[in-house]
């Protein structure tokens, strides 16, 4: 089975054609290597798909014949991602939480005095 539809199959992602794209754009390695969509899947091989900004490996057990239900997926693979991966996962929601969105509008008057703040102890005025 190709690893485009294997990754598919096992519901790794939501539709074939990301699983294309993701292969063409080196996020999916086989054994430590980047790998084209149409590279045949084996039994006990190695899965590294970088996804959401985190590395997550499979090993595949078996190859399934069509789609699966999410409750059988563990039947084809094996997750061996190291818990390491998980705990940057916690670090890069807590990062992103300080940031205001994007479009949000104009800075608060909070915003503003902290800025200010910020300009007026900054070397800027130490070197004018």
């Amino acid at each position: 089975m190709r690893i485009d539809k294997y990754l598919w199959c096992i519901r790794i992602f939501k539709t074939r054609n990301i699983a294309t794209e993701a292969c063409k754009k080196g996020h999916v390695k086989i054994d430590g290597k980047n790998v084209k969509p149409s590279k045949e899947v084996f039994g006990n091989e190695l899965i590294i798909v970088r996804k959401n900004q985190l590395n997550y490996e499979f090993e595949v057990l078996d190859i399934p014949q069509s789609r699966v239900g999410a409750k059988l997926v563990d039947l084809y693979r094996k997750d061996k991602t190291p818990k390491e991966e998980f705990e940057k996962l916690d670090l890069l929601k807590y990062s992103k939480d300080y940031y205001r969105k994007k479009g949000t509008g104009r800075p608060t008057k909070k915003d503003r005095r902290d800025i200010d703040e910020y300009y007026d102890s900054s070397e800027f005025n130490e070197t004018t």
